[in-house]
C-alpha cells in the first residue's frame, strides 16, 4: 500500500480535513508503516486529489489523522482493455494488474474457452472487483477508478458496441497462433483484447478482425493474462 484510499464517509468535519478509519487500511498502517502520532503518510480521496495525511491519534480500533489533499493523480493510461474472463485467481490479479498501470476502461467478454463455472464466481462481483481494483490504486498511488463492464454475449458485443470502443485507438487482439510480431513502442491511444488461456478461437479472431483489430503475437511462450498485461503494456506503449 503506496498510498491510502479515503472515502467521502471516511471525513469527519464538513473541511474534509480530518478523517477517521478502521478495518485493513488502519491494519496496515499500524503493522506496515509502524503508525505513531504524528507520521505522515501519502493518501488520496478516490476519484480525487492526492496529499499527505497526518497521524492524530491511535485508538484501539481507528484511526485519526489530518489530511492535505492538494496534489493531482498520475494521468491514466491512454489504452482501454478487454479481456475473456479469466480464472478467478487470475481475474483478481489481471485486475490489480490494470489497475495500477492506469487502465481505466476494461471490459471482460465471454469467449469459447471461458468455462462457464468463472461466470458464478464471486470474485464477478462488483463488491470484490472494486476491492481488487483499490489495490491497484493503492499500488501505483492512483485515485481514479476503473470501470469494468461486463460482457456475457460475444457477438452482440464485438458486432453492436466495440466500433464505439475502439474509435480513435489502435486495437489489437494478442493471439498465440499469430506470425505477426508485437509492434513496439506506438505511443498512442490503443485497445488491446486479451484472450482466455489458449487464445480465442479461430471464428473469434476472424470476427475481432472483421471489425478493426489486427492481431499480434507476444512470442513463443503462452502467458497468463494477469503477466500478458504488463507484458502489452510496457510493449506495445
Amino acid at each position: 500500500m503506496n498510498l491510502i484510499i479515503l472515502f467521502e464517509n471516511d471525513f469527519i468535519d464538513d473541511t474534509h480535513q480530518h478523517v477517521l478509519f478502521c478495518g485493513r487500511r488502519k491494519e496496515h498502517i499500524i503493522s506496515v508503516f509502524k503508525a505513531e502520532i504524528g507520521k505522515s503518510l501519502k493518501v488520496g480521496l478516490l476519484n480525487g486529489s492526492t496529499g499527505t495525511g497526518i497521524i492524530e491519534k491511535i485508538g484501539s480500533s481507528e484511526i485519526e489523522m489530518s489530511v492535505t489533499l492538494t496534489e493531482s493523480p498520475p494521468p491514466p493510461l491512454p489504452i482501454k482493455l478487454i479481456m475473456a474472463l479469466p480464472r478467478p485467481k487470475s481475474l483478481k490479479k489481471a485486475i490489480e494488474a490494470a489497475s495500477s498501470l492506469g487502465i481505466k476502461e476494461i471490459y471482460l467478454i465471454e469467449s469459447r474457452r471461458v468455462e462457464n463455472s468463472f461466470w458464478s464466481s464471486p470474485v464477478i462481483s462488483k463488491e470484490s472487483l472494486d476491492e481488487h481494483l483499490i489495490l491497484g490504486l493503492e499500488q501505483a498511488r492512483d485515485t481514479i477508478m476503473p470501470s469494468i463492464s461486463i460482457k456475457r454475449r460475444f457477438k452482440p458485443f464485438i458486432e453492436d458496441e466495440v466500433s464505439s470502443i475502439i474509435k480513435g485507438t489502435q486495437a489489437f487482439v494478442a493471439h498465440p497462433y499469430n506470425t505477426q510480431p508485437c509492434p513496439f513502442a506506438l505511443n498512442t491511444p490503443l485497445t488491446i483484447a486479451i484472450g482466455p488461456e489458449g487464445g480465442f478461437i479461430p471464428y473469434e479472431i476472424e470476427l475481432f478482425k472483421k471489425y478493426g483489430f489486427r492481431p499480434i503475437s507476444l512470442g513463443t511462450r503462452i502467458l497468463r493474462v494477469e503477466n500478458a498485461i504488463p507484458f502489452l503494456v510496457g510493449r506495445i506503449f
